[in-house]
C-alpha cells in the first residue's frame, strides 16, 4: 500500500504540476519547501547536521536559515523535473548559464570520450536536458533502482523523454555497457557524491572522511576517457548556473586502485568547491560521511536524529 501511495504522489506530481503556470508551480514548491522545513523531521534534521559540516563556524540560527534555503532549493528541483517534459526547447536552452563548456567539447572533439561526475547540487536532471538540447549531445546515465519498480520505471521513462539513456544501477552491466559508450567516443553523466555500493573510495570531505563511488575514476583509467567535474547551483534567477571544471588527470604512476583513489579525491575536492560557494543547493537529506553511518551501541547511528 505504501508503494503504491508512494508512486501514485509522484505521478499526480508528474500529471499536475506540469499543467501549472510557472509562477503558481514556484509558489506551490516554497510553500511545500517552508511545511516540511517547520515539520523538522528526520531529513530535515539530516540536512542540517551535513551542513554542519559545510558551513562548520556557523551559527544556528545560520544552520536554519541554509536548511530553509535548501528545502526550498529541493522543492525547485522537483518542481522543474515535474514540469521538465512539457518545457519548449527553448526553455531549456535558456534555463541553464554554463562555464566551462569548452572542457566538454574539446573533450568529445579528442574522440575519447567524456565522463562528468556531478554532486546532488542544483538540478542534474536540467542540467541532461541542457546537454541534449542545447549542445545536441545525446549521452548515459545510470539510475537507482527506487521503490515500487512502477516508480524506478516512471524516472526512467522521464529522464529518456529528456534525451537521456538511462541504466540501472544494480545488475552488474553497467560498467560494460558505460565503458562501451565511451570508447565510442560518448557522454555519460554519473552523480557521484554518494557511494550507493557500501564499498567506494574513501575521501576526505569537508575536513572528514566520506567514500564516493570509484566508478567514474575507474571508467576514465579502464577507457582514456576524459572525467570533468561539475558542479550546479542557483543564484536567484529562473536561470541555473553550473562550471564544467577542468580535466581530472589520470596520475602517472601507482597501482590502479592508488589512482581511482587520487582522482576520486580530486573529485570529491571540486564537489567541495561548489558545494561551499551554494550549500544552500546541495540536496545531500542522507548520511554520507562515515562517522555518520556507524552505529552507537543501543542507539541510532552517529549523528542519526533520534
Amino acid at each position: 500500500m505504501k508503494d503504491r501511495l508512494t508512486d501514485a504522489l509522484y505521478g499526480l506530481g508528474w500529471s499536475t504540476v506540469k499543467k501549472l503556470p510557472e509562477p503558481v508551480a514556484q509558489r506551490l514548491g516554497t510553500t511545500i519547501a517552508d511545511a516540511v522545513w517547520k515539520r523538522r523531521g528526520k531529513g530535515v534534521l539530516r540536512l542540517e547536521s551535513n551542513l554542519a559540516r559545510v558551513v562548520p563556524d556557523a551559527t544556528p540560527e545560520r544552520l536554519a536559515q541554509l536548511s530553509r534555503a535548501g528545502m526550498r532549493s529541493y522543492l525547485r528541483y522537483w518542481m522543474e523535473s515535474f514540469r521538465l517534459p512539457s518545457w519548449s526547447r527553448e526553455r531549456v536552452r535558456d534555463g541553464v548559464d554554463v562555464t566551462g563548456q569548452h572542457h566538454l567539447t574539446d573533450g568529445l572533439a579528442a574522440g575519447k570520450g567524456v565522463i562528468v561526475a556531478l554532486p546532488h547540487l542544483g538540478n542534474w536532471d536540467l542540467a541532461g536536458a541542457w546537454v541534449t538540447t542545447k549542445l545536441d549531445i545525446p549521452f548515459t546515465t545510470v539510475a537507482e533502482r527506487l521503490k515500487p519498480e512502477t516508480l524506478y520505471d516512471r524516472f526512467v521513462a522521464y529522464r529518456e523523454s529528456l534525451g537521456m539513456e538511462v541504466l540501472p544501477h544494480t545488475g552488474g552491466a553497467a560498467f560494460g555497457t558505460l565503458a562501451r559508450r565511451l570508447r565510442a567516443g560518448g557522454l555519460i553523466c554519473l552523480v557521484a557524491d554518494r557511494d550507493l555500493s557500501a564499498s567506494g573510495v574513501e575521501v576526505k570531505f569537508f575536513g572528514d572522511a566520506a567514500r564516493m563511488p570509484a566508478g567514474p575514476a575507474m571508467l576514465a583509467q579502464h577507457t582514456g576517457a576524459v572525467l570533468l567535474p561539475v558542479t550546479l547551483w542557483y543564484d536567484g534567477t529562473p536561470v541555473m548556473k553550473g562550471r564544467i571544471h577542468p580535466p581530472v588527470d589520470v596520475p602517472e604512476t601507482g597501482t590502479r586502485a592508488e589512482k581511482t583513489s587520487v582522482m576520486t579525491q580530486a573529485l570529491a575536492d571540486a564537489f567541495a568547491t561548489g558545494i561551499a560557494d551554494h550549500p544552500e543547493d546541495w540536496h545531500m537529506l542522507q548520511r554520507l560521511w562515515l562517522a555518520d553511518l556507524e552505529p552507537r551501541p543501543g542507539g541510532p547511528a552517529a549523528g542519526e536524529p533520534s
